[in-house]
């Protein structure tokens, strides 16, 4: 088997897969890419190969995609404008030889209707890499419960209360751990070619229903304020968080639009999330993890 790539290597998922990866193939088998690869000195270190690559700079990455046979193409952040990246990913991979792409895409995608802005790049993404020739295996990755344990838990429970669009619709809360081990089963086994796998947690939540359990593990109270797309950019407004991603100012405060939050709750709302799948199991051979568990894990980082 020739190596296997890893893109944004020094990123939360990058790097956990690199170390789920060392633990199951020889280093020299892993390419670890970055923009800034001297964060990788630790996996250069015990034998990996880290290279430079700038998705934004497509001379940077036919040198780096060198020898490679299955590339883990792991989303940027940089909606709206990622598939440009994306592509020019999988044009080096492509030039240089590699035959299987894995891509870190989201729940839903293919859903006619899906308003989800986050998804039109991954659908967009999911078409060009079909396109491309190569092997795919898509990994439709559900809402992280880490995000739900940090991002969405330590504001609502500092404010006491947290507007949400999402009304009861139901989404899988799934942890990255789950969809990490999923990338890395689909990396080092056979017989994942051209198949796409939905990456969920073990049960349904409605959002609400996911805030009363930080809620009720903290012992502070948060109430839930139903809100429509309207007043959900309201609250997004009122945090001085830009409405589109174009408006994003590169390096500032606040790295994301909350269009891509409203239209993200909007889809949950309309059903477009409300999916359950054993595909993790499969792939990985063990369960993967409630959700609870997660916030377990991250309960000393919340407001005393």
């Amino acid at each position: 088997m020739g190596k296997i790539i890893v893109t944004g290597a020094s990123g939360q998922f990058g790097n956990a897969a690199a170390r789920l990866l060392l633990e199951q193939v020889p280093a020299e088998d892993l390419v670890l890419l970055s923009r800034t690869p001297e964060k990788l000195a630790e996996f250069a270190e015990a034998g990996a190969h880290v290279r430079h690559a700038d998705f934004d700079d497509p001379a940077s990455l036919l040198p780096a995609m060198e020898g490679g046979e299955r590339m883990l193409l792991i989303s940027t952040v940089r909606v709206g404008s990622r598939v440009e990246q994306h592509t020019a990913a999988v044009e080096a991979a492509k030039a240089r030889g590699v035959r299987h792409v894995v891509y870190t895409s989201l729940l839903g995608v293919r859903t006619p209707g899906n308003p989800s802005v986050e998804g039109f790049d991954h659908l967009a993404t999911e078409r060009m890499i079909e396109k491309s020739g190569l092997a795919f295996t898509h990994l439709r990755d559900s809402l992280y419960a880490e995000a739900v344990a940090t991002a969405m838990a330590i504001p609502a429970l500092m404010a006491g209360h947290k507007p949400e669009n999402a009304g009861r619709g139901r989404v899988p809360i799934v942890s990255r751990d789950d969809c990490v081990a999923i990338a890395v089963g689909v990396l080092t086994q056979d017989g994942h070619a051209n198949r796409a796998y939905d990456v969920t947690g073990p049960e349904l939540w409605a959002l609400p229903d996911a805030m009363a359990l930080v809620s009720q593990m903290a012992g502070k109270p948060i109430e839930i304020e139903p809100v429509d797309d309207e007043g959900m950019y309201a609250y997004f407004d009122s945090l001085g968080v830009p409405r589109k991603a174009s408006d994003v100012v590169p390096d500032g405060p606040i790295p994301w639009a909350s269009e891509g939050m409203v239209t993200f709750g909007q889809s949950i709302r309309e059903g477009f999330m409300d999916v359950v799948s054993d595909d993790v199991e499969r792939v990985t051979g063990r369960k993967p993890r409630t959700l609870r568990s997660v916030l377990e894990q991250y309960r000393g980082a919340w407001p005393k």
